[in-house]
């Protein structure tokens, strides 16, 4: 199980921030240090990674499915590149959603895996060239902004406009993973998803540093069966209620949640009493698409709730049709120039 971020790092500062600031300064200056001093390998195809200021989900996922989805509508053949967190596999491995389950590679690579060539890595360097060797012309890095050992052709940080940076403080006295001023100097650019107003400082800051932000709403798939059902929704994320505000607008009548840590491996006894309450109150269940992934394979009446639990597909739809296109192409040409000061003579 993984632990939930504390609640506080959401909200204005308080004590608690306050009393962790020291811890968090230090932990900022090494941050910063590794990010600024690290030595990184390159690989001979563009690499665009996908991070955020954070931690916890932002939408880097189905924005990564998003780029691959433009990527293959061009003509190329992306890879994904994930560390495979939750997995407890510790070797380079291309995942296989019929032979993995969540508990092998992570629940987010299985997602990717059904988009695109994907491959788990601890140290991404060794997945990165795992995928050039099977082939693949573009790789897109789904998390690893911060301590990643690669040249990235493009950086996009992810930004959740409800959630922004949280209380603005370092981890552990918030939710940011690196100082701003370093993150925002290494960023390419921006995508601010939904329509709230707490990324707007970021906006502002970015703007300042001539990053271009591209903006995004995350739209759900076929929904409209849902309509006025009674609904009981669970689901194991960094951010669960945005989940149920996702159910909410389908039409469903939202009477029961559940909220588990990101990440969660549901015990026999949750599943017990997931379906049992349904049943009891005549709710149709309904969840993500990682969280139904966490349940395949697994044990007891892990099977029973995949069948009953409806599961509300999502997509990125970016406000301009032609930012993949844009991103994609700064990355192959960035790729270009990299290249050829590889090849100059020391």
């Amino acid at each position: 199980m993984v632990s939930e971020a504390p609640p506080f790092w959401w909200t204005k500062p308080d004590w608690r921030a306050y009393a962790l600031w020291p811890v968090s300064r230090l932990y900022g200056l090494v941050a910063g240090a590794r990010m600024r001093r690290a030595r990184r390998a390159t690989v001979p195809v563009p690499i665009i990674c996908v991070g955020n200021f954070t931690v916890g989900g932002a939408g880097k996922t189905p924005t990564s499915i998003a780029l691959a989805r433009a990527a293959k509508a061009r003509g190329l053949r992306p890879g994904f590149l994930s560390r495979g967190y939750g997995g407890s596999l510790d070797v380079i491995t291309v995942v296989d959603p019929g032979k993995h389950r969540a508990r092998d590679v992570g629940d987010e690579p299985l997602l990717l895996a059904k988009e695109a060539l994907t491959v788990i890595s601890r140290r991404r360097i060794g997945g990165a060239r795992r995928l050039v060797e099977e082939g693949v012309d573009l790789i897109i890095m789904d998390d690893g902004f911060q301590s990643a050992r690669l040249v990235f052709d493009y950086a996009l940080l992810v930004v959740d406009s409800r959630r922004g940076i949280g209380n603005g403080y370092l981890v552990p006295s918030g939710p940011v993973r690196a100082p701003l001023a370093e993150q925002m100097h290494q960023a390419s650019s921006l995508l601010v998803i939904g329509d709230g107003n707490a990324a707007d400082a970021l906006i502002r800051q970015a703007a300042r540093r001539g990053k271009a932000v591209n903006t995004a709403r995350l739209a759900t798939l076929d929904v409209s069966d849902l309509a006025g059902k009674a609904v009981m929704a669970w689901s194991g994320l960094a951010d669960n209620e945005k989940f149920f505000r996702t159910v909410e607008g389908t039409g469903a009548t939202l009477y029961a949640t559940r909220s588990f840590a990101d990440h969660h491996h549901l015990s026999e006894d949750e599943m017990e009493e997931l379906l049992d309450h349904a049943e009891a109150h005549d709710y149709a269940i309904v969840t993500t698409a990682k969280d139904s992934a966490r349940l395949a394979g697994e044990h007891g009446r892990a099977a029973e709730l995949k069948e009953r639990s409806r599961v509300i597909e999502v997509e990125i739809r970016f406000d301009d049709p032609r930012a993949p296109d844009k991103i994609i192409d700064a990355a192959l040409a960035s790729a270009r120039k990299r290249r050829l000061q590889e090849k100059k003579p020391a």
